[in-house]
């Protein structure tokens, strides 16, 4: 585990790019709070963040970038805050879907979509089906997500699908994840300060690098994602205990 350093955000010509980063967007209460506003003001300012975090993995090569938005351990927030976090999803689908589909973006919701509201859930659907066929980066939102639901529930999917006991290996159990979609993050960001994962992607982080920073959410900007990226490409990533190759290594 590493956090995040003022380091040059520039990286060396030809150094890996992570395929697919996964952050947890920590820290708008205490933006808020800092400047005297509502929480919800923080989330407000960290959906403009999201947007521009979104354009700078495209213009960087990130394929995919998935967002704990609201975990299954949110709703114990208060009541005020957890509609506001609910009417910004109705927000950003109206503010922002549009242009997203137009930068090709495509647009995924994982999570138990049970306790949301049909308002919610029916901005998400459009969201899913107006971009299903575009080409450029796979944007996965985790919204009422948590890592152990995700594992329970694939489970259940395995065995409604007719596997029995000795027939889910991690291979199968994979294809009923909730991030079957996408390939496993080469990278997760945690900002806020917090050293954690909070239960987020708990299968699907087994081999990420993992970096924190105390920078807020709504102050990650495209320099700091440009810092992390340039810390993953100095990492030697190893899968039990095999170096993999880089790009330095394949030009050698």
């Amino acid at each position: 585990m590493g956090e995040l350093s003022a380091a040059s955000s520039s990286a060396p010509a030809g150094s890996p790019v992570p395929r697919h980063v996964a952050i947890v967007m920590d820290g708008n209460g205490r933006w808020a709070r800092k400047r005297f506003m509502p929480r919800v003001y923080g989330h407000k300012v960290g959906m403009e963040t999201v947007v521009k975090i979104i354009d700078h993995c495209q213009h960087r090569g990130i394929e995919y970038l998935t967002l704990y938005a609201f975990s299954s351990e949110n709703w114990k927030r208060p009541e005020e805050e957890v509609s506001g976090l609910m009417n910004l999803v109705l927000v950003g689908v109206s503010r922002y879907l549009a242009g997203l589909a137009r930068k090709g973006v495509r647009i995924r919701v994982v999570g138990d979509r049970s306790k949301v509201s049909p308002k919610v859930r029916e901005a998400w659907n459009l969201a899913e089906v107006q971009t299903a066929d575009n080409p450029g980066l796979t944007l996965t939102v985790a919204f009422n997500y948590g890592g152990r639901w995700d594992i329970a529930q694939a489970c259940q999917s395995a065995m409604r699908a007719g596997l029995t006991a000795d027939e889910i290996t991690e291979e199968q159990l994979g294809r009923h994840m909730a991030m079957s979609h996408a390939p496993d993050p080469d990278l997760f960001i945690r900002t806020g300060g917090e050293v954690r994962i909070s239960n987020f992607l708990l299968w699907q982080l087994a081999y990420a690098e993992l970096l924190f920073t105390d920078c807020l959410w709504p102050d990650f900007d495209e320099a700091e994602l440009d810092k992390a990226v340039t810390e993953f490409a100095r990492r030697d990533r190893r899968f039990g205990g095999v170096k993999t190759q880089t790009s330095s290594d394949a030009a050698a």
